[in-house]
């Protein structure tokens, strides 16, 4: 197939590349091309923002399928519907499962939990360009399916609760230093990480896939960890001991220098997540995670404690973790 991808650089959508690769379809990424494109890929050059440029650029391209890995609000819906129309047999959006109700009111979180986040924006923003792309769907038959990942990581994007504005190479940094980190509440709600390879075979299986228009998925791994086992498992595979300390996630929200931290915990990491994946694995029935969430952890850890070029050091994240500790730690 001639499948399009916007973006295509990203910690899940290089994994998609890869996986399309493999498979031996033809692979087409439309960004910026500030990043390299893998070979074996064709690249448009273009911000897909100026949409007069980007609808130039794409005269006379007709494509099996166009997946959306760069839209976030209702305009980026919209433009994408103008532009799109016609031109593909099925388009995918990559929402975000971070938009499913918070707090969540029963288990397991299936594709029907409601769409309500009143703590994040960003997750509001996904559901309202979601019901965009549906109408557009139900009105116009725009062949969009949607895709709603969570925590989704690979060796060079460890999963942390949080981390400051240069990634998450602080957290693994005071671990290593043996310094104490920061867990919101007392670190036993129920979190899912996905390594990307594993959710590419879920979102791969969907292209082409015309029973999967105009419907919604989630692709996770069935399993789960407390945040407290989660850090435990990175500081055990660089061969350390983590000193947790634990605080509310009010306060840390409350107390928040510029991170969006209401958001990210209040409206997404301090909740327990259990997804029930029975809807993709019926789609794509060769799915299943086989990566399992402790040697994901401790591959991303290894990883990043051995390529000094992915360490990038972050003094304010670490003052303000050392301030919220001397306020609050016990």
């Amino acid at each position: 197939m001639k499948v399009m991808l916007i973006g295509g650089t990203g910690t899940i959508s290089s994994a998609v590349v890869e996986s399309l690769l493999a498979r031996g379809d033809e692979v087409v990424l439309l960004n910026r091309g500030n990043k390299p494109a893998p070979d074996g890929v064709r690249l448009l050059k273009a911000d897909i923002h100026r949409e007069d440029e980007v609808k130039a650029l794409l005269e006379g391209e007709q494509f099996d399928c166009v997946c959306e890995f760069t839209g976030f609000v209702a305009e980026d819906a919209l433009r994408d519907i103008r532009l799109f129309s016609g031109k593909t047999e099925q388009f995918i959006y990559i929402s975000s499962a971070s938009a499913y109700e918070k707090p969540v009111r029963s288990y397991p979180i299936t594709e029907e939990t409601p769409l309500v986040n009143p703590y994040w924006q960003y997750s509001r923003n996904k559901a309202v360009s979601e019901e965009i792309y549906f109408r557009a769907y139900k009105e116009e038959g725009f062949p969009v399916t949607v895709v709603r990942p969570s925590h989704t990581f690979n060796e060079k994007r460890l999963p942390t609760a949080f981390h400051g504005k240069n990634g998450p190479w602080q957290v693994v940094k005071r671990i290593l230093d043996g310094k104490p980190v920061i867990l919101p509440g007392d670190g036993t709600s129920l979190w899912t990480t996905t390594f990307s390879s594993d959710f590419a075979v879920g979102f791969t299986g969907l292209i082409g896939n015309k029973d999967a228009i105009g419907e919604a998925f989630h692709i996770t791994t069935d399993e789960v960890m407390s945040w407290n086992q989660i850090y435990e498992t990175i500081a055990k595979a660089m061969g350390r001991e983590v000193r947790i300390v634990h605080i509310p996630s009010e306060i840390l929200a409350a107390d928040d220098p510029g991170w969006d931290l209401g958001g990210q915990l209040l409206g997404d990491k301090a909740n327990s997540v259990i997804f029930d994946n029975t809807k993709i694995k019926s789609f794509v029935p060769g799915f299943h995670c086989v990566i399992s969430m402790s040697k994901g952890l401790s591959r991303a850890a290894r990883y990043m404690a051995e390529h000094p070029e992915d360490q990038v050091e972050d003094p304010e994240f670490d003052r303000w973790c050392d301030q919220e500790i001397a306020r609050y730690g016990r």
